[in-house]
């Protein structure tokens, strides 16, 4: 069974998957920038009376059900196509989206309740995952000799497989999982597509280090995995980090 069979239709909180045409000029240059594929998921969310959604999700405010995640998965093997997943606490509309980067704007998205599936979640249970992040570190640098300030801190992404790897293993726990061992003992998790990006934002360049991460995971906290799957991990939630996803092992 499938992630997106796992899923059924209607409720509060949704998921949602989008086919993505990565051959077509315009989708390939959304796709490759994080601010611009942003604005295209946002854009999703059609403004409601008495209701400032994207504000309040601007803001860095959840709503109860969850925030907007979002998350692309490439196709294996090097292809154009690829699948756009957001989980929202409103449904949305992608008629844009696929009228600029679709295969084609009738039936060009699915669109299903998350709350069932989430409903099922027990500790015990193992699952498939997938998680793409933004795995960094806070590095503390002395400026006593430069300004009134002794210590800054700033936010560097973790470069190599092994610092990312230990990185999620490091939360683990406190997300409400671990990472099993296979019968080598070895652990049951990988990571790839790891990239560096640099794209403007807010009048400035910014840089985004990012990793994918494959694997099986065991329940440990269902309250705190839950909270994984409905607000993310990590951060540069808004620029397709965050968002991870679970299905039964194949």
């Amino acid at each position: 069974m499938t992630l997106w069979n796992s899923f059924r239709k209607g409720g509060k909180l949704f998921i949602s998957r989008v086919p993505l045409n990565g051959a077509r000029r315009a989708a390939l240059e959304i796709m490759t920038s994080p601010n611009k594929m942003h604005g295209a998921v946002e854009a999703a969310f059609v403004p409601v009376p008495d209701c400032d959604f994207l504000s309040v999700c601007r803001s860095g405010q959840d709503f109860a059900e969850g925030r907007i995640l979002w998350r692309i998965d490439r196709a294996p093997g090097g292809g154009r196509g690829a699948w756009l997943y957001v989980v929202s606490p409103k449904r949305p509309d992608f008629t844009h989206l696929c009228e600029q980067m679709g295969w084609s704007v009738e039936g060009g998205w699915e669109t299903k309740d998350y709350e069932p599936f989430l409903e099922k979640i027990e500790e015990g249970q193992r699952w498939q995952f997938r998680l793409k992040a933004n795995p960094v570190r806070k590095v503390f640098v002395d400026k006593s000799s430069k300004s009134d300030k002794d210590v800054m801190g700033t936010i560097q992404g973790h470069v190599t497989v092994e610092q990312q790897m230990q990185w999620l293993l490091n939360r683990a726990e406190a997300h409400g999982f671990r990472i099993p061992e296979d019968p080598l003992g070895n652990l049951q998790f990988q990571v790839g597509q790891r990239e560096k990006s640099s794209f403007s934002h807010a009048g400035s360049r910014a840089t985004l280090t990012t990793a994918v991460f494959d694997g099986a995971l065991e329940v440990i906290d269902r309250e705190a995995l839950c909270h994984v799957l409905r607000f993310g991990m990590g951060r540069a939630k808004a620029f397709g980090c965050g968002l991870m996803t679970l299905a039964p092992l194949s």
